[in-house]
C-alpha cells in the first residue's frame, strides 16, 4: 500500500474520500433518493454528490435503480460491498469521537505558537 504504483491506493483514496463515508452512513440505512440522500449528508453539492455515486457505484459499493414513473425515481442503495464498509466507518467515527476535543486543543495550542 505503501508503494505509489500499489492498486490498493486508488481503492482507499476513494473509500475515505470527504463524501463516502457518510454517503455510506446514510445509506446504511436502507435505499435513498438522491434528494434525501444530499439533505441528509449535508454540504454536499449535487454535482459532487453525483461524482460520488458514480466512483461508488464503479466501486461496486453502491447500485443505482431507475423506477418508472412521472418524475422517474432513482433509488441508491449499498451493495453488500458498500455495507461491508460500515463497521470500519463507525470505528472511525468513534475513535473520531473519542479524540476530537484533544485534537482541537493541540490544534489551538500548535496555532497559538504561531508554526
Amino acid at each position: 500500500m505503501l508503494s505509489p504504483a500499489c492498486p490498493s491506493r486508488t481503492v482507499l483514496r476513494h473509500v475515505v474520500d470527504r463524501w463516502t463515508p457518510l454517503v455510506v452512513t446514510v445509506l446504511a440505512d436502507g435505499p435513498s433518493r438522491f434528494g434525501e440522500l444530499r439533505a441528509r449528508v449535508g454540504g454536499v453539492t449535487p454535482k459532487v454528490l453525483t461524482q460520488t455515486l458514480r466512483s461508488m457505484e464503479r466501486d461496486g459499493l453502491v447500485t443505482r435503480t431507475q423506477l418508472p414513473g412521472v418524475p422517474p425515481r432513482v433509488d441508491y442503495e449499498l451493495t453488500d460491498l458498500g455495507r461491508s464498509l460500515q463497521a470500519p466507518i463507525d470505528a472511525l467515527r468513534t475513535w473520531i469521537h473519542t479524540h476530537s476535543a484533544q485534537i482541537l486543543a493541540h490544534r489551538e495550542s500548535y496555532d497559538a505558537v504561531g508554526s
